[in-house]
């Protein structure tokens, strides 16, 4: 019986000690690589995460393989226009395989916006129906980014004592003068197309103009916004030759209350709104409105970059509600591209 209990002893000493030595590890069954895009400039970076089967970032943790090639950290690169295949491995797994390539910059396209220049007056019976249209336009684009950048032109005055005051005006005669209509309202696209009236019975004119073949350039702002003064670097990304541009900024502002002359059966079909909301009042133009030649570099694969350092508008009510558009237009004065930026943002090209 002395025995058998000694026995006994020495098995459950056994069990006891593999079971604090030991830990059954849970299994990852499988890893999966991607990259951020699949093709870039090159010269550029292309940025690398591996997830495990439970839905977890393993990514430092992993090991990646280029023409299976060990590589320091989850980014690479090449100088020269090459095809590379990439994988990862992790604790005896390996990844799917995943092909990048680097091109000379002809093969970028960028996300396609429409610029929609409202003319409008706060004295504008009629002019709420292209501001509704707008509001329809973008209702159909995603969020949020939309493929609609709006800017309201307030006319014609700025006399207290006419009938066509409003506080919010500011001179586009100028450029105006190069449209074929006459009068408010009246929405331009990209410029120099004139949106078909009724404009909400139209919104396909518009938004056609976001689809299609995508443009070979794209806009990215870092704007910032402190002590009064704003700092705006607009970057433009070339993937062809292009000759004759223009660079067109805007500085707009949100939020406006000012009552609005409404004969339209839109917005309740009462007339005057009292307390209406203006978005994307234009109040300053930092180029020539008609655009400020770009002396760059406008080939292929290069960037071009104004920087503006300006003061606040002395018209603007709230620096915080600051809305900045640059676009670039062609010799005929024709929007190719256009986007918007938020005060304190940092864009990177949406590159596609």
């Amino acid at each position: 019986m002395k025995r058998f209990f000694l026995f006994f002893t020495f098995i459950a000493l056994i069990v006891a000690g593999c079971t604090s030595d030991y830990t059954v590890l849970e299994s990852i069954g499988s890893i999966s690589l991607t990259a951020d895009k699949s093709s870039t400039q090159a010269g550029e970076l292309i940025t690398f995460t591996i997830i495990n089967s439970n839905g977890e970032n393993i990514t430092e943790s992993s090991t990646i393989y280029v023409d299976n090639q060990p590589i320091e950290g989850n980014t690479f690169t090449s100088e020269t226009y090459t095809t590379h295949e990439v994988k990862a491995s992790y604790a005896g797994l390996e990844s799917n395989s995943v092909t990048i390539n680097f091109h000379d910059g002809s093969e970028t396209n960028f996300v396609k916006r429409v610029l929609i220049e409202d003319y409008t007056g706060t004295w504008c019976g009629y002019c709420p129906r292209v501001a509704h249209a707008i509001e329809l336009v973008k209702a159909q684009t995603d969020e949020p980014n939309h493929t609609a950048v709006a800017v309201s032109i307030h006319r014609p005055s700025s006399n207290p004592n006419s009938l066509n005051y409003d506080p919010y005006n500011y001179d586009t005669s100028q450029l105006e003068a190069l449209l074929s209509t006459a009068g408010y309202p009246k929405g331009y696209l990209n410029r120099m197309t004139l949106w078909q009236s009724p404009e909400p019975n139209n919104l396909n004119q518009a938004i056609a103009l976001t689809q299609g073949e995508n443009p070979k350039l794209g806009l990215a702002m870092t704007s910032s916004v402190n002590n009064g003064n704003i700092a705006l670097d607009v970057n433009v990304k070339f993937s062809k030759d292009f000759e004759g541009l223009k660079l067109v900024v805007y500085i707009l502002e949100n939020g406006l209350i000012y009552e609005q002359h409404n004969y339209t059966d839109y917005y309740g079909g009462v007339d005057v709104i009292e307390d209406f909301e203006h978005n994307h009042v234009l109040r300053q133009c930092i180029t020539p409105l008609l655009g400020e030649a770009i002396n760059g570099v406008t080939t292929t694969g290069e960037t071009y970059t104004k920087t503006f350092n300006v003061a606040v508008p002395a018209n603007v009510e709230n620096a915080a509600n600051l809305e900045f558009v640059a676009f670039v237009v062609d010799a005929n004065g024709n929007a190719i591209n256009v986007r918007s930026a938020k005060p304190d943002e940092t864009q990177e090209f949406e590159e596609i």
